[in-house]
């Protein structure tokens, strides 16, 4: 074969600048200025536990953007992000693809559940990971409660304006508890069977997320617990898809898109692939005889799949037109300290 000449050399050149790379970006050490969490600290702005990194930073100091870098395994441990009263923090996992969560190495994993002794613990007390302060971000991280079936048992508690990106949360009952503030889901994975995402006062946007249902023969996506047309309370997944988890064997129609805690229950699926797990229905009451459906806003728009046809719930919501970002976040959202524009 001859050797390219000048010209072509020269037009290769211009290519490779004016084409983007399809390389995925990585994250395999800790980005400037950020501690690190690794199984064999060797320093003094090493730890070898998630919460004593977290612990060692000033929850008051008004210093720059703080950060942590997590090296790959196990960390069998509860994490608590307290509030903080200026600098924001940033977790982020070890990963050699920071698009999204499927080359995640770094997984924080705990089992405690609401029959946890002793006297029992409530949802957010269950949770594996807890967020209680304002524009915290993590990155690259899987979250899992591994308790299984029988009981409320949280992944994720968030009680804050937070941001999630390529994240995995894993649990049985109850695995991300979207509580309060506003938060942004994307590029993640979210595995359940029964109400994967609940909460009461938060608005969470959730972008190109992957639903997926563990083996069951009865599940549901969300449960609202929007208490009153006033409460700011609403959900809208954009650009998802839902379907039965890897490994796992879930019937046709064992899962709703969600069913109302609350009597103002509100969430919204638009522009989402659904497999065949999603009932016809789409959406299902509370309980028997305790239905709580006279005030809900249960809401599709463009979706597609066998999932998304069937005779919807009669208290559903057919729209006309997609909920915009800024309708659930707020006109400022693309300024927030949580939002990371990039992931969208």
């Amino acid at each position: 074969m001859r050797p390219p000449t000048a010209v072509q050399t020269l037009l290769l050149s211009l290519l490779s600048f004016f084409i983007p790379s399809t390389q995925a970006a990585s994250r395999l050490s800790a980005p400037s200025g950020c501690l690190t969490v690794t199984k064999s600290p060797t320093s003094s702005n090493q730890f070898s536990s998630i919460q004593s990194a977290v612990n060692s930073l000033s929850t008051s100091s008004s210093s720059p953007p703080q950060c942590i870098f997590i090296s790959p395994g196990t960390y069998k441990e509860q994490v608590l992000i307290p509030p903080r009263s200026a600098a924001s923090l940033t977790i982020y996992g070890s990963t050699s693809d920071t698009s999204s969560y499927k080359s995640n190495t770094v997984t924080i994993l705990s089992s405690l559940s609401q029959a946890s002794p002793p006297g029992g613990l409530n949802n957010d007390q269950t949770a594996t990971l807890r967020v209680k302060t304002n524009n915290f971000r993590l990155y690259n991280v899987n979250v899992e409660n591994g308790y299984g079936k029988g009981s409320q048992a949280v992944a994720l508690s968030a009680y804050a304006s937070s941001g999630y990106y390529g994240c995995s949360f894993r649990g049985y009952q109850d695995t991300v508890l979207a509580q309060e503030g506003s938060q942004v889901f994307a590029r993640s994975e979210i595995v359940g069977v029964t109400d994967f995402v609940f909460g009461q006062r938060a608005v969470a946007w959730f972008e190109k997320v992957d639903l997926r249902g563990l083996g069951a023969s009865l599940g549901y996506v969300t449960a609202s617990g929007r208490d009153s047309s006033t409460n700011p309370n609403y959900y809208v997944f954009n650009s998802c898809s839902i379907a039965a988890a890897s490994g796992n064997s879930v019937k046709d129609g064992a899962f709703y898109l969600g069913r109302p805690w609350r009597e103002y229950a509100r969430v919204v699926f638009q522009r989402t692939s659904m497999t065949s797990v999603i009932n016809p229905a789409g959406w299902r009451i509370w309980n028997s005889g305790d239905e709580r459906t006279s005030n809900v806003f249960f809401g599709e728009y463009g979706n597609t799949g066998s999932g998304a046809s069937g005779g919807r719930a009669s208290f559903s919501t057919k729209l006309s037109s997609p909920v915009s970002i800024s309708a659930v976040l707020g006109s400022g959202y693309a300024s927030a300290g949580y939002y990371d524009a990039s992931y969208m």
